[in-house]
């Protein structure tokens, strides 16, 4: 399981990195996919993170952030709603100065249900938000991904990519919020937005509901998936988004299982190498 675990993310809140997993962590090598919620922003010091990535950060450990999403609309119409939205993210990228991680995930939160007749409203917000955080990406040479969930084509995170430079804004594709809300094949997906995919969210579902099962244990086809990674040259960055443990190691016990493995390590393989944080944290 190890030679499968070194190619991956982990996702693991902040609060459970730092006070129950960081040995584990560091025990064994894992990547972790650091993730932020409203809880965790407010609880925290600027010291506690310096502590952390002091600890975690190293030439040969991989780090990613996913950042907080709950009640958050950088496209909203209201103007308020957007600031808020707005200042919650700023936080994650003044955290992200100690950790440098690769790339930075987002919910860009487009609902057709929700918006219904203001998509191009939401859009033109939508842009607004994302290119006053793009000069901090440079800085820290990260790249935004966002984030499929609600959506049920690519149209609109189409619309939104297309509107930034490739190399900081890109596309992080989840394949349980793919298979529980999508309506357009994968294949269409995979047309769209495979030119601008950064990472992939692994965890599966049986099509209704977003469960976050292991991988393997829901309808999602993931050998057609690595296969059209493969067939298209897409090396994005692997997380598992496990919940529970448990779950992690069911996951990684069922990529070898289903025969997927190999393509575990196309993807991965083909990675840049993992750069060695800059010095001087606060």
């Amino acid at each position: 399981m190890q030679d499968v675990l070194k190619h991956l993310q982990v996702h693991i809140p902040f609060d459970q990195l730092l006070q129950k997993h960081l040995d584990k962590v560091l025990r064994e090598g894992i990547n972790p996919e650091i993730a932020f919620n409203c809880a965790i922003l407010d609880r925290f010091t600027d010291g506690e993170y310096a502590g952390l990535a002091k600890k975690l950060c190293g030439p040969h450990r991989s780090i990613t952030f996913h950042g907080p999403f709950m009640d958050l609309r950088p496209g909203a119409v209201d103007p308020e709603i957007r600031y808020v939205s707005f200042r919650r993210f700023l936080r994650v990228f003044e955290i992200a100065v100690h950790f440098r991680p690769r790339a930075i995930v987002f919910h860009p939160s487009y609902d057709e249900r929700y918006y219904v007749s203001s998509g191009r409203k939401w859009l033109e917000n939508s842009i607004e938000t994302w290119s006053k955080l793009l000069p901090l990406a440079d800085q820290l040479d990260t790249r935004i991904a966002l984030e499929n969930v609600y959506e049920t084509d690519p149209d609109w995170i189409g619309r939104l990519l297309d509107s930034f430079p490739a190399q900081r804004v890109g596309f992080c594709f989840d394949t349980g919020h793919f298979n529980a809300f999508a309506r357009a094949p994968l294949e269409t997906w995979m047309d769209r937005l495979g030119p601008r995919l950064v990472e992939t969210h692994l965890h599966d579902n049986r099509g209704a509901l977003d469960e976050h099962l292991p991988v393997g244990e829901g309808t999602f086809p993931f050998g057609e998936f690595f296969s059209i990674l493969e067939r298209n040259g897409l090396r994005p960055i692997l997380t598992v988004e496990a919940h529970t443990e448990r779950h992690l190691s069911k996951t990684l016990l069922n990529i070898e299982r289903l025969g997927v493995l190999e393509g575990f390590r196309r993807a991965a393989s083909a990675l840049p190498p993992v750069p060695e944080p800059a010095s001087g944290r606060s």
